[in-house]
């Protein structure tokens, strides 16, 4: 029993209040354009029994039931063969096969197409250019936008509104490009791969951490500069070890880091290809998933694998030609299991490879118009499907979210998106599609049945509560309680201005907002400028330069008795310089002539 129904203290207070959601809130962000999957008639077999519309009816029925499990098939839409010999022979088993349970037939498509979670959508815009780089946290709390107009911007879920606003925007490395983002597995830290020549860690928040170094251009041999020389393309976290990472270079590397150690790599893995000068850029990199391998797709259209206990002389596992010379891949997957390879090129084509037979694709698709170079492809969370971005036909046009099939990439599902999409990203946890397009928007896609959290929040807290005219009257009616310095004689300004004296002590001591002038850096210097040890010596002589003031006849005459004494570069004449003879003029002639 519980202490307070004890003691007689039942109901005391007033509960609060809960506050109520719309259920048909998701109606406001439902998707009115869904293209609806294509299923051929071919392939089903009708055969006499009730009308198809009874039988939906009645399987509606048993779906709304609380029983749980999968749908059933509706009876009598095929065919069945018990004794396997042949239509001529099935007479006798019409009676039997009106009970028994109808033979699953793989090749038949599935009656119920997958739910997938496309139904709302809710957008994020506060970019102005192409989004080059998405990435969501573990937890699928927090997105994290990168786009060619230099920005990077942090999204909470859990902190915004149907007013969708970033809480976090900065400019990661000045006017370059953002070309990749990774999420450690923790979601404490972030990479922020630019278009610059090094990699940069931040913390959760947004505050940098770490910028890791940069190598030096002039060492022609890769595994002697200490960091990458050339444009950095991508990064990926190491999935078992939160010290490690991985970085692409245009300087035909893949570079491994340790988190700890910015100064210099762990290791290098020198990419030669066999082209003409024996380098090329590698576009993108990955780890699988149990960090055994470090896959790695170069310009010159070769896929590479290297074990990473290896010591990265020569790859493992090579396919040249694997994508289209020139183009750039987007994007490399490694599958759950470890055996299967994504790939999205350049190429406009998207294909499988088995790691146990690496010499040809087990599936291809093509068709997919590729816009942008860093267009990507992902797994759905089940493994059944891959997504990837379809750019629009022609200028101003609409692109297309593409679903394939695992087995063949066949297509099984278009979503029409506003523009050309180029990230996207498949959550697991909250089971959401993140797609970056190509206007700047992030554009979340979700259903309110099967996904969890993440834009569903935007609309559970419900709108803002209206001030009524009973609250305005409690808030009249309540007592004015003032105290002795909230009266006008104790303000400053005489009672007119709010007191601001505290405020502008604190500013007076923040040195941005008072505008105090840099002071002069002590030390070996930072942040670009040079200290006072490196130009000391330079001004220091040129403060002691008085030549100007001094007698030119008298600085040479010093040194005439060193002269006569040492003659250091007059000793070769020495014995046949004639001897000067001068005049003698008495006193009395000076006297005159100065006179």
């Amino acid at each position: 029993m519980d202490i307070f129904s004890a003691m007689g203290i039942v109901g005391f207070g007033k509960a609060a209040k809960k506050r109520e959601l719309d259920p048909n809130r998701f109606d406001k962000t439902k998707r009115e354009e869904l293209v609806q999957p294509k299923v051929e008639a071919k392939s089903l077999i009708p055969v006499s029994g009730p009308s198809t519309v009874s039988i939906r009816a009645q399987y509606q029925s048993d779906e709304d039931s609380d029983d749980p499990g999968p749908s059933l098939p509706q009876p009598g839409l095929f065919k069945q063969d018990t004794d396997g010999v042949g239509d001529e022979d099935n007479e006798d088993d019409d009676a039997v096969s009106t009970d028994d349970e109808p033979e699953y037939d793989p090749s038949a498509p599935s009656l119920s197409a997958p739910d997938f979670p496309i139904t709302h959508e809710a957008t994020l815009k506060e970019h102005t250019k192409v989004i080059s780089a998405l990435t969501v946290d573990p937890s699928g709390a927090r997105v994290l936008s990168g786009s060619h107009d230099y920005d990077c911007k942090l999204w909470d879920f859990g902190g915004m509104t149907t007013q969708t606003r970033s809480f976090k925007t900065w400019e990661p490395a000045g006017s370059y490009y953002v070309n990749d983002l990774k999420y450690s597995n923790d979601g404490q830290q972030f990479l922020v791969i630019s278009g610059t020549i090094q990699a940069k860690l931040f913390d959760r928040e947004g505050e940098e951490k770490a910028t890791f170094v940069k190598g030096d251009m002039y060492i022609r041999d890769m595994k002697h500069t200490a960091g990458h020389v050339g444009e950095l393309s991508s990064c990926m976290w190491h999935p078992k070890d939160k010290q490690y990472f991985i970085t692409s270079s245009a300087d035909s590397t893949i570079r491994i880091w340790d988190v700890e150690n910015k100064r210099k790599q762990k290791s290098v893995i020198v990419v030669k290809s066999k082209e003409r000068g024996a380098r090329t850029k590698v576009t993108t990199c990955a780890y699988s998933t149990d960090g055994t391998l470090i896959g790695g797709a170069c310009l010159d259209g070769a896929l590479h694998m290297w074990q990473a206990s290896s010591n990265f002389v020569r790859p493992n596992m090579t396919i040249e030609g694997a994508h289209t010379k020139g183009t750039d891949v987007g994007s490399l997957v490694f599958s759950v299991d470890g055996r299967t390879v994504l790939t999205r090129g350049g190429d406009d084509t998207v294909k499988l490879w088995d790691l146990r037979a690496f010499k040809r694709p087990l599936a291809s698709h093509s068709g997919a118009t590729t816009l942008y170079p860093g267009t990507n492809a992902t797994f759905s969370p089940d493994e059944k499907h891959i997504l990837t971005g379809t750019g629009a036909p022609s200028k101003g046009g609409r692109g297309k979210l593409t679903l394939l099939s695992r087995e063949n990439l066949s297509v099984v599902k278009e979503i029409d998106m506003d523009t050309t999409p180029v990230k996207v990203v498949w959550h697991s946890k909250i089971n959401q599609i993140i797609t970056g397009l190509a206007n700047g928007t992030i554009s979340v896609l979700y259903s309110p049945k099967t996904s969890l959290n993440g834009a569903k929040l935007l609309l559970s807290k419900g709108a803002p509560k209206r001030p009524t005219i009973e609250d305005l009257s409690d808030a009249l009616a309540a007592p004015t309680i003032l105290t002795p310095h909230a009266l006008p004689m104790f303000k400053d300004g005489e009672g007119l201005v709010k007191g601001m004296k505290r405020k502008r002590e604190k500013d007076r001591m923040d040195p941005r907002k008072s505008r105090r002038p840099e002071l002069p850096v002590t030390g070996p210097g930072r942040g670009g400028r040079v200290g006072a040890s490196a130009t000391q010596h330079v001004v220091q002589n040129l403060v002691r330069d008085t030549t100007r003031d001094e007698d030119p006849r008298e600085a040479l005459l010093k040194y005439a008795k060193m002269a006569d004494e040492d003659p250091q570069w007059t000793s070769a004449w020495r014995q046949n310089q004639p001897k000067p003879v001068f005049a003698n003029v008495s006193e009395d002639e000076e006297e005159e002539e100065e006179g």
